[in-house]
């Protein structure tokens, strides 16, 4: 349990108290904030913050694993379970407050499932599937999307559009581009896991 490994821990146990402050009515924080006509509540805002904090050890915990040699088979297996589990724990809670389509949810989590069970055969087989241009665009869409709901679209607008509608669409439609993207490069790994 080395220290790019602690941080990804971190990150599995930021979810639940996240999870807690958006979605658990807490009688000890004040009153919500009222802002450009838009109310935002105290846990709403935590939870945001919790979201960001730990969306940025992803970054982190493979950065320090790669230039201080600290690569484990543990860190290669829960890292992209840890960032599977913070994104649909956040956007199972945007469904549950009524900010999210359910089936945007499904399509989104299902893609990230899904490649990660291919990511799985691949180390089975000894191969590393690297995350492309793609996949990175794809979870910067996908953090800010949740960002943004989460802040009840503060007042964000691009091009005279609601930001969240903008981001969430792009979102859904980079996830499945790039998760057919994913299995269409590495279709051979699926072959050979059958052979």
């Amino acid at each position: 349990m080395n220290l790019p490994n602690r941080i990804t821990l971190s990150r599995i146990f930021m979810i639940p108290v996240m999870m807690v402050f958006l979605l658990a009515e807490l009688p000890f924080l004040p009153e919500p904030i009222v802002w450009h006509g838009v109310e935002l509540g105290w846990g709403q805002l935590i939870a945001c913050i919790i979201f960001v904090v730990a969306s940025c050890t992803d970054g982190i915990d493979g950065y320090i694993a790669r230039s201080r040699n600290l690569v484990t088979n543990l860190g290669k297996l829960m890292d992209p379970l840890a960032d599977k589990l913070l994104v649909s724990a956040a956007f199972i809670s945007l469904v549950q407050m009524d900010k999210l389509a359910a089936w945007m949810a499904i399509v989104i989590i299902s893609r990230e499932f899904a490649v990660t069970g291919l990511r799985q055969i691949a180390l089975l087989d000894g191969a590393v599937m690297a995350a492309g241009s793609g996949g990175k665009i794809k979870t910067v869409l996908q953090i800010a999307a949740i960002v943004v709901l989460l802040l009840n679209n503060l007042p964000f607008e691009i091009w005279s559009f609601p930001a969240d509608t903008i981001l969430i669409w792009a979102a859904v439609i980079v996830t499945v581009y790039t998760g057919v993207d994913y299995f269409v490069r590495n279709r051979h790994l699926l072959k050979q896991s059958n052979a």
